[in-house]
């Protein structure tokens, strides 16, 4: 994203639906990348696109590349999860991939290169100049790219008391309950 991406201005977050693996969904945001953030823009993801593609689901399946807003040893992240899932009456499960693998992202390679090939030799000097490129990216199999400009504030370095990650409904699995955990609303 160039130059306002360098300076800071532009923090994507991308998310993408497996199922419908040519229909995704970045969503940029203008303050800090937290775990506050990243849930937000699955909310997001979840009351656009999701729930009304998926009304019956009790489950929502979320990989995390372990780094950032999301790293699995992050309490806030946790804490976040669990107000989605308590939103959302969806049971979360999180499959962290280890730290370092998510070079190895195709899916994410796949976006990012078509969206650089959409703006190639195009000046990024504005948000709406982004989105809209962004919001413009296809291929000729299908993909398509959801785009949305979260202008929503997300202070970093937030401390959670052990009572509320305490009151967390987290159940790890069986292989790395570290990597792969389950929170389930709280009724």
């Amino acid at each position: 994203m160039g130059d306002l991406l360098r300076a800071g201005a532009v923090t994507p977050r991308e998310l993408v639906e497996l199922y419908l693996a040519r229909i995704k969904r970045l969503n940029l945001g203008i303050d800090h990348d937290t775990a506050q953030f990243a849930v937000n823009s699955i909310r997001a993801w979840w009351e656009h696109l999701g729930q009304p593609r998926y009304p019956n689901a009790t489950q929502l399946q979320i990989t995390a590349d372990c780094g950032g807003s999301n790293v699995n040893r992050t309490k806030l992240w946790k804490v976040e999860l669990q107000k989605l899932a308590d939103h959302t009456e969806l049971e979360i499960a999180v499959c962290d991939f280890p730290r370092g693998t998510s070079k190895w992202n195709r899916i994410e390679h796949r976006l990012f290169s078509f969206i650089t090939m959409n703006w190639r030799g195009k000046p990024l000097v504005s948000l709406e100049t982004i989105i809209n490129l962004i919001g413009a990216t296809k291929t000729r199999s299908g993909l398509e790219i959801y785009a949305r400009l979260d202008d929503g504030s997300y202070p970093h370095k937030i401390k959670v008391p052990d009572p509320e990650i305490n009151a967390v409904n987290l159940h790890g699995d069986n292989f790395h309950p570290e990597w792969n955990y389950r929170i389930k609303p709280r009724r």
